[in-house]
Parts: C-alpha cells; sequence; structure tokens
C-alpha cells in the first residue's frame, strides 16, 4: 500500500471514530468544520474522504444541519462481525459448561415466538435434557425463551404473543401474558431466568442473556437438566451463566455499565 493511500485509510478511520465519540452521538454528528479541527487536517482533504465514505453508506449527512453522523451500513457491519464473533467464541463456553455442570448447554436466539437452538452440547449422562442445533421451542415457557425476552415490556409481549391465552405447555408454564411479563420482571432481579417444569413435565433450566454492541440482547446461553438431579442448582448455575454470558457479549462488543462511584462530601 502506498503511503498516499495509507494516509486516506488512516483518515478514514479517524473520522469514523471521530463520528462514533460521545460528543459527537450527542450533538446528532459533526460538520466538516468541527471534524477538521478535531483532526488538524485540511478542510478539502477531510470534505473528500467524508464524500467517499458517504458513498459507500458508511457515514450519513443530515441534510437540514450537513453534519455528518456514522451510517447505517457501518451497524449492519458490525451486526456481521458480532454474529461471526458469538458463534465463534460460544462454542468452547458452552462446552466448559456441560463439563462444569455435567448437563446440556446451548446458545439460543429469538424467531418471533420461538427459540432457535444454534449451540448445543449434550450432557454426559445417560438421563439428559435433548436439545439439538436447529430445534425450534416455545420462547414462552423456557429459559432461553425468558432471558431472550428479558428486555420486553407488557406491550411488546402482546406483540409478539397477541393479546389471548398463550399456548398450552408444562404445568408450570405461564397461561397469559400477564402472567409471562410478571416472572419476566422477576428474572430482572437477578439477571438470570429459571424454569421449572414449564416447557415438560420433570425438566428444569436456567439461561442468562447476551448483549450486543448497542446493549441490545441477541442471544440466550443455557443450561436444562432433569428435574431430580438439578433443580437445587439453578440458583448458582444461574449465577455462573451470567458470568458466561458478560463473556460472550463483550466477544460482540459490550460492556456494562462502569457502576457509580460514592463520594464523601
Amino acid at each position: 500500500m502506498s503511503a498516499e493511500k495509507a494516509t486516506s485509510l488512516r483518515r478514514a478511520v479517524a473520522l469514523l471514530l471521530a463520528l462514533a465519540s460521545d460528543e459527537a452521538l450527542a450533538a446528532g454528528g459533526m460538520g466538516v468544520t468541527g471534524l477538521t479541527e478535531l483532526l488538524g487536517d485540511e478542510k478539502s482533504r477531510v470534505s473528500r474522504t467524508l464524500h467517499t465514505l458517504q458513498e459507500y453508506g458508511l457515514v450519513e449527512r443530515e441534510p437540514d444541519t450537513l453534519a455528518y453522523r456514522i451510517g447505517w451500513r457501518v451497524y449492519a457491519l458490525a451486526d456481521r462481525a458480532g454474529n461471526a464473533a458469538l458463534l465463534a467464541a460460544a462454542p468452547a463456553r458452552v462446552s466448559a459448561l456441560v463439563r462444569e455442570f455435567g448437563e446440556s448447554a446451548h446458545l439460543s436466539v429469538l424467531q418471533a415466538a420461538q427459540v432457535l437452538t444454534v449451540v448445543s452440547h449434550s450432557s454426559p449422562q445417560a438421563v439428559s435434557a435433548v436439545s439439538w442445533v436447529g430445534r425450534h421451542v416455545p420462547a414462552h415457557c423456557t429459559s432461553s425463551g425468558r432471558a431472550l425476552l428479558l428486555d420486553h415490556d407488557f406491550d411488546a409481549l402482546e406483540r409478539v404473543f397477541g393479546s389471548g391465552p398463550l399456548p398450552p405447555a408444562g404445568p408450570g408454564a405461564p397461561r397469559s401474558v400477564a402472567e409471562l411479563h410478571q416472572r419476566i420482571a422477576e428474572a430482572r432481579g437477578s439477571g438470570y431466568a429459571a424454569v421449572r417444569e414449564e416447557s415438560e413435565r420433570g425438566l428444569v433450566a436456567v439461561a442468562a442473556p447476551v448483549r450486543d454492541h448497542r446493549g441490545r440482547i441477541v442471544a440466550a446461553v443455557n443450561i436444562s437438566a432433569p428435574a431430580f438431579r438439578f433443580a437445587d442448582r439453578l440458583a448458582p448455575a444461574g449465577e455462573r451463566l451470567l458470568t458466561v454470558a458478560e463473556e460472550l457479549s463483550r466477544s460482540v462488543g459490550w460492556r456494562s455499565p462502569e457502576p457509580a462511584q460514592a463520594y464523601d462530601l
């Protein structure tokens, strides 16, 4: 790569980083003059680079203020990279959960009112919960579904499931959206979702949500097992899943908010 191309590439990267800064996001974008001053570059070169980035959809220009902001294509690229990074990071951690707890573990995503398993490792036990990649299960009565729905309010849940009764499932399953909403609210307190005989009799499970770079829940990691062997281990398993989910979230760019600092006055 020539020195000129390398410089142009650095300028483009610097502009994208500047437009992704807290200052630019809070202001709804930055103009050519502000970006030129920030980068300490020539205005004409900054303008040409922004024009090229705009051609590829990497930046957008607000027609009223003429300010530039990050383009939607950057978010689309981030999503694709995040999905690949998550699928690359998940198998080793899911396998480690199986070794640690001796039960089946999975990574799942939400598809409308269903949960789709995308990574699955089975328990070595002779009697174990059955699951496999590509299997769909209802979201309202599974730990993964509960974790994937953790940010949904009542209205959002009604858009997913409708206003009528929920489909019949196991003996412990919620029967209405109101009941499901209440259980989700309870799960938010611990950060993970535990279910007991909701999808089928004799099966328990626990799951924690995985978030992407924007903080959206994009997947859930869970452990499922027969109740007679695992019912009294849901809480410690849930705490462990929170750590694993945090690790997976970081692999796709999520950074949890820093805790507020206390000051003596």
